[in-house]
C-alpha cells in the first residue's frame, strides 16, 4: 500500500503528541515538552486555531506528521506557508515520507497562493539538510532566527 497523507483531525492528537515527544527526543529536547493531547485538540482543532496538520500513513500505520502555518511576506503581499515540525518515525525512515509530505505541503501553498514555503531545520540533521537541499530548497544563511519565550517573553511584555 503507498503512503498516505491526509488532514489530522482531532482524534489525531495523541497520534500528533506521541511524535512530538519522538521529535524532542531526537533533538535532544525531551524535557522542553509542554504539549498535552488537550493542548493539541485546541491549538490545533479548536475554533480559531491557525496552525494545521499533516498525517502521513503506511499501510494503515501513522508513521508521521507535518504541523504548519500561514505567515505572511511584506515584500511579496502574500501568504506563505511555514513548516514548524516534520517528522517520520525512524522504522519508517528511508520510505519517502519526509519527502512526500515536504511535497503535499508545496501543493498545499500552490493552491493557496503562497508565494513562499520556509521552515527551519538544526544545522546538526544532516539527513534532512541532505532531503531539502535535494528537493531545490536553499538555505537562508543571512538571516538570524530570534526567540523570546518563558520569563524572558514575559520580563520583556511587562516592561522588563
Amino acid at each position: 500500500m503507498p503512503l498516505l497523507i491526509r488532514e489530522a483531525l482531532a482524534q489525531d492528537a495523541p497520534t500528533l503528541l506521541h511524535f512530538i515527544r519522538e521529535l524532542a527526543i531526537y533533538e535532544r529536547a525531551e524535557h522542553e515538552v509542554a504539549a498535552t493531547v488537550e493542548a493539541i485538540e485546541e491549538s490545533i482543532f479548536g475554533s480559531g486555531a491557525v496552525t494545521r496538520a499533516l498525517i502521513c500513513e503506511l499501510d494503515g500505520e501513522p508513521i508521521g506528521m507535518a504541523i504548519w502555518f500561514f505567515n505572511y511576506s511584506t515584500w511579496q503581499a502574500k501568504n506563505g506557508l511555514y513548516l514548524e515540525d516534520l517528522y517520520v518515525t525512524p522504522k519508517a525512515r528511508g520510505a519517502g515520507a519526509g519527502k512526500a509530505m515536504l511535497k503535499r505541503l508545496a501543493q498545499i501553498a500552490i493552491e493557496n497562493g503562497c508565494g513562499r514555503f520556509e521552515w527551519s531545520v538544526l544545522d546538526w540533521n544532516k539527513p534532512a539538510i541532505r532531503v531539502y537541499d535535494g528537493i531545490g530548497a536553499e538555505p537562508m544563511k543571512e538571516w538570524i532566527r530570534y526567540r523570546l519565550s518563558g520569563d524572558s517573553l514575559t520580563a520583556f511584555a511587562n516592561g522588563s
